[in-house]
């Protein structure tokens, strides 16, 4: 075989992999929710416990991404910049949620919160409820996706090094204009595209999110949950229209980190 049949070979094998993989179920997903025609897929879309399911969905990312963008910008910061004991288990246990079943940590949250848990004595006296609430959504959805932003930070502080932050610093800044003029510039696409992954994942979860959650109806279902919900209960227009809109959420993802790409490489 020639390198040139060699070469087409290989990106036939990449186009009809792709097609396999991820352009055939968005299809079939549009080819379910539009089964019973377009008013019923309308119809479908107008389900209120979907439209919470969305809600909160958003409102647990809203708070869980930012987080650990937060977290993960300092996380970075320290374990490129410093030399401290116990460096090596800090990146062990940050890369923990790579490594662990998301149902597992569900379990493991629910020990350490639930009713029957280490932490309930305390979370009763303060009447605080975290499983089977909105708090145990956030934590299972804060730990899945603790990994994402600081993990695309690291490279990309280790590869530029801290001169110029030495060199900020010698002519007299503090640590706060050395931040905000130096080292957020220099990172900041990076930072955003961890951003857009961690959101992307936090969108997604459903194994940590469904053990806390307790499938309540119009209370704790993230959308995936739902669309799980509809599916079970043979509501196959409902479950493939839900599903649509975590597709739509996706592509809106999809398009923002296009553009962040084609900036980085600008630069």
């Amino acid at each position: 075989m020639t390198r040139q049949a060699s070469k087409y070979l290989l990106i036939l094998l990449v186009y009809f992999f792709t097609f396999l993989l991820l352009i055939l179920p968005i299809l079939t997903v549009f080819s379910e929710a539009f089964a019973e025609g377009f008013s019923a897929y309308l119809h479908a879309l107008q389900d209120k416990d979907t439209w919470k399911a969305v809600k909160l969905t958003a409102l647990v990312a809203g708070i869980a991404v930012p987080i650990n963008a937060i977290f993960g910008f300092f996380a970075a910061f320290c374990i490129t910049r410093f030399q401290f004991p116990g460096k090596q288990i800090i990146l062990t246990i940050i890369d923990a949620p790579f490594a662990v079943s998301p149902v597992i940590a569900g379990l493991v949250f629910l020990l350490i919160f639930g009713k029957q848990g280490w932490m309930a004595p305390i979370l009763e006296t303060l009447a605080i409820e975290i499983v089977f609430n909105t708090p145990g959504l956030v934590i299972a959805t804060l730990f899945i996706t603790l990994p994402f932003v600081v993990r695309e930070l690291i490279p990309l502080m280790q590869s530029q090094g801290k001169e110029e932050e030495e060199a900020g610093i010698l002519l007299g800044a503090n640590f706060f204009h050395t931040l905000v003029k130096i080292i957020l510039p220099n990172v900041k696409w990076g930072l955003l595209y961890g951003i857009i992954l961690c959101n992307a994942r936090a969108m997604g979860e459903f194994g940590a999110v469904s053990v806390l959650s307790g499938h309540i109806r119009g209370k704790t279902n993230t959308l995936p949950l739902q669309i799980e919900m509809l599916y079970n209960e043979y509501n196959s227009v409902g479950a493939f229209a839900a599903a649509t809109i975590l597709v739509f959420l996706s592509f809106l993802t999809l398009i923002v980190k296009i553009i962040l790409e084609r900036n980085i490489h600008k630069r």
